[in-house]
């Protein structure tokens, strides 16, 4: 603990934020750093709490509240605290394998589980992750790690999303050889091309797959597994393979009309909006168009600020479940998770260039209106209401928005069966890879599954976690031990 006063003496600082007004105007990267002296009495204001919680990712009431890789917190912010930054990334190495990602996309489970939240705000512990990872890359201090010994087990990872290259990652510092395999042009997954620029600028990715390369890790793009290339192909060459290919199976609108022209999947436009960044592929474009957004997660969002740059005459985020309330209420009590309404940064940019939050809560879409051209003109919603555990529609509640793109981003139901079927996987319910509990082995013999492809659509952080832990079961299948 470096400064035993120092949550009574300093206040929380956040990274600072460029203002809506000057960050539409690109899909740069919009929160400049505090100076390391101001950082220093951000790391100064955590406890080391006998008890900490922050790294603790305890399940309540059935949602999980502290970090989910057990980060070592109050043992780096000490070290921020003293300057010592090398130390500090020596600490955070231990138990994260991506704190550049993470300390940029992830919601900070940490901080709605930190002490010092319960009657202040909490630590900036995000933030001074991000700073320690930065600050150490500046330095020139990253250097690969090249493993001292090599084993002869090779081992194929199929998908390059943050899950596939956590795996990777602690299996090529156990020093067996690793091929990781992407469909797509360019590696990171999820990182690369569902996450817009503005939340991680994509040259970051790109700097951790330059230094994992360097480590000895082979990557492998364009090559669609269960497609283009068998299953059996890797079944035969590797000693164990480990499946991160997402939940990538996008949960669909019904109604009359869906076939029109102008309707997207939200990662589909996403996707295609940061290739247009990357190589000026053309893109689906929101310019001067009214549009509408179904779903009101991350996706949502980040689809309202790609509309929003792109030069959208309007955006509409529709919404199923009712607003949630702005300040925690007695049931919901520290520390479990805040159920508390988040205005983020897409919705703080419509309340800017529109004059209005662009959310509608309790509605969905009956129909899909559209010209005798089959382009879409509009939708018509209708509003809904929750009765004995039921979701209804409420009668004489209809309503015609007009839109010329929709956008769906109303989340995911499982792998994609090509995948499965050729590994030929048992599936859950959810449409994920079945397992054992706490396993990641799958009924196919040396097949190992991690990430979304494994507990279905979740965060950045949870995926690195599945990485990781799936890498040292695979380890022990291979070596018959394991000391990761």
């Amino acid at each position: 603990m470096g400064k035993p006063t120092g949550f009574l003496e300093y206040k929380r600082m956040d990274n600072s934020s460029c203002a809506p007004e000057e960050r539409i105007k690109n899909f740069n990267e919009f929160h400049p750093p505090l100076s390391p002296e101001e950082r220093r009495l951000q790391g100064a204001r955590c406890m080391n709490c006998g008890v900490p919680f922050c790294q603790s990712a305890l399940q309540l009431k059935g949602m999980v509240t502290g970090c989910p890789l057990h980060n070592l917190i109050p043992e780096w912010n000490d070290e921020v605290f003293h300057g010592n930054y090398s130390q500090a990334l020596s600490r955070l190495r231990k138990t994260s394998s991506f704190p550049e990602f993470t300390g940029r996309v992830c919601p900070a489970l940490c901080e709605k589980a930190c002490v010092c939240g319960m009657h202040d705000d909490p630590v900036t512990i995000r933030d001074n992750e991000l700073f320690i990872i930065e600050t150490v890359f500046a330095e020139g201090n990253m250097k690969p790690r090249i493993p001292a010994v090599r084993t002869d087990k090779k081992v194929a990872v199929v998908g390059s999303g943050p899950a596939g290259l956590a795996a990777a990652d602690q299996l090529g510092q156990r020093g067996h050889h690793v091929t990781v395999f992407e469909r797509e042009d360019r590696v990171g997954g999820l990182l690369m091309y569902g996450i817009p620029n503005m939340k991680l600028d994509k040259s970051i990715v790109q700097r951790r797959v330059d230094l994992m390369t360097a480590e000895g890790i082979e990557f492998v793009t364009g090559a669609n597994i269960g497609a283009d290339i068998p299953a059996q192909k890797l079944l035969e060459e590797y000693d164990a393979v480990v499946l991160c290919c997402g939940s990538k199976r996008a949960r669909d609108l019904n109604g009359e009309g869906r076939q029109a022209e102008g309707i997207y999947f939200a990662v589909d436009f996403l996707t295609r909006a940061t290739k247009h960044l990357l190589d000026g592929t053309p893109w689906v474009s929101a310019k001067g168009k009214k549009v509408i957004i179904v779903g009101g997660g991350d996706t949502g969002n980040d689809c309202v600020g790609t509309c929003i740059r792109q030069g959208c005459a309007s955006v509409t985020q529709i919404e199923m479940m009712p607003k949630a309330p702005d300040e925690r209420t007695p049931s919901n009590p520290w520390p479990e998770w805040p159920k508390i309404c988040k205005t983020d940064y897409g919705q703080e940019e419509a309340i800017y260039c529109f004059g209005h939050d662009p959310r509608i809560y309790e509605t969905t879409i009956k129909e899909f209106l559209t010209d005798d051209k089959n382009q879409l003109t509009g939708v018509k919603t209708v509003k809904l209401a929750f009765k004995d555990g039921k979701m209804t529609e409420v009668e004489g509640s209809e309503q015609i928005l007009e839109a010329d793109l929709l956008l769906i981003a109303a989340g995911f139901t499982g792998c994609e069966s090509y995948v499965s079927d050729a590994f030929q996987l048992d599936l859950t319910p959810r449409g994920v890879a079945a397992t054992a509990p706490s396993s990641y082995r799958t009924n196919t013999e040396k097949v190992f599954a991690a990430g979304d492809m494994h507990r279905g659509q979740s965060l950045v952080v949870w995926a690195i976690a599945e990485g990781r832990e799936c890498a040292r079961e695979v380890d022990e299948y291979l070596m018959g031990y394991t000391n990761m």
